[in-house]
């Protein structure tokens, strides 16, 4: 069944979103403010990560072990995160206690207060992740290949910031973040669930009307990313370690470009899903030379990254990236196949019901609608959308995205000769 989304725009900027959904008595609550770690200042890399991590900790009215009391009681879930571009909530409970999670997660957005202690207390948590990211060879080579790809693009500060970008921040920081970026204006609210689309609408009203107006600032915009001139390979020494991770990739494509879709159905051709595409096929399958492999598409408000990640042992670090080279190579002079590209749009188009099945799946399908402009009817629109893309469109976007003579390559672990010592934090 197609969606039957209901839209609301309050006056002071805040946008509603409700799909009335039966079949369980529950609902899945997502809240997301268009802005993330792209706006951390300069110099303040880790601030909006920090953020997300103390918005729980406390509001002008409860503590933040209050706050988890009365979730808790309810037995309600909520989780708040940071990415480049969002800083987003959600929540699942029983459709009963919608109105009750909707006030927890108005009054998070609005009136938070970080508590000193209980941010020093996230601060070391935050830091703890980093240090154990650096630790991880696929977290140092996918982290490596954005700083090598965007140079002086800010896509290439670290997501949640450095050890000491971190631990230079303090709650002034946040309530400055705060202040500037988390507006009502940027927010964006939808639900999903058993109770009628207008209830979950009116519910949502009270919760953030009150919220006062802001002048409306629009997020930063994204800048076009440097062309690469020249093939680059870095290698991360990490000697210690048992696996080797590459990270091969190029600057790829805003959500946006015209291209976005038969770029989609190629990533899809190449590896999306590992085991499915051309390089799991050949390098995991036939070669026997990666305990993984697949490809990404990085599409966002920005042009995030095309990128081939791959996990093998040391003695396969040359002869893995060499394969890739080959099929990008073959691709580029020969193409898909007629099949390959049926194949993936069939495979494309049959997933969008499997994504629609929960709450928690239609909630993230609307957000994703709505953040990226692409209409409530997206849903029904999207089969055809796919199933105009055509080989010669998909193969042109692989010529334009694809050149193993552009590409980036970073190698993280025991990367044997040639190596360069692991970023200091």
């Amino acid at each position: 069944m197609p969606l039957t989304p209901v839209r609301r725009q309050l006056p002071n900027g805040v946008t509603l979103i409700a799909q009335e959904n039966p079949a369980t008595p529950a609902v899945s609550l997502a809240a997301v403010v268009r802005t993330g770690t792209f706006e951390d200042p300069p110099g303040r890399e880790g601030t909006a990560a920090l953020l997300a991590r103390s918005l729980d900790r406390g509001t002008r009215t409860r503590t933040g072990d209050q706050i988890a009391d009365e979730l808790d009681g309810i037995g309600a879930a909520l989780s708040i995160a940071a990415g480049r571009h969002q800083v987003g909530l959600s929540a699942t409970c029983l459709a009963d206690d919608y109105a009750a999670v909707l006030a927890s997660a108005a009054d998070l957005l609005r009136a938070p207060v970080f508590p000193e202690a209980e941010v020093r207390v996230r601060l070391r948590e935050l830091v703890t992740i980093i240090r154990q990211e650096e630790d991880d060879p696929a977290s140092v080579a996918a982290e490596r290949l954005w700083q090598e790809l965007y140079g002086p693009h800010p896509y290439a500060r670290a997501l949640r910031g450095t050890v000491a970008s971190v631990e230079s921040l303090d709650r002034a920081d946040l309530v400055a973040f705060h202040t500037a970026h988390l507006l009502p204006s940027r927010l964006v609210v939808v639900a999903v669930g058993s109770l009628p689309a207008a209830a979950m609408l009116d519910a949502a009203t009270t919760a953030f009307a009150e919220w006062a107006a802001d002048p409306g600032r629009v997020p930063a915009v994204v800048p076009d990313a440097p062309p690469a001139r020249s093939r680059r390979e870095v290698r991360v020494a990490m000697p210690d370690k048992a696996q080797a991770d590459i990270a091969y990739g190029f600057v790829g494509i805003r959500r946006s470009d015209p291209a976005y879709m038969p770029a989609s159905v190629m990533n899809n051709v190449l590896g999306q899903f590992a085991l499915g595409g051309r390089l799991g096929d050949s390098i995991r399958e036939r070669q026997g030379m990666a305990y993984y492999v697949f490809s990404a598409l990085d599409a966002g408000v920005g042009p995030g990254p095309v990128s081939i990640r791959a996990g093998v042992s040391e003695d396969n670090i040359d002869r893995t990236i060499a394969s890739i080279d080959r099929e990008i190579d073959a691709v580029r002079a020969e193409g898909f196949t007629e099949t390959e590209v049926a194949e993936s749009v069939q495979y494309l188009t049959g997933a969008l019901p499997r994504q629609l099945e929960t709450n928690a799946g239609m909630a993230g399908f609307l957000l994703n609608a709505e953040l990226f402009d692409l209409g409530l009817d997206y849903d029904r629109r999207l089969p055809d959308l796919l199933q105009a893309v055509t080989r010669d469109a998909v193969i042109d976007q692989a010529r334009r995205l694809l050149d193993p003579q552009q590409a980036t390559v970073v190698v993280a672990g025991p990367a044997g000769a040639h190596t360069q010592p692991a970023l200091q934090s």
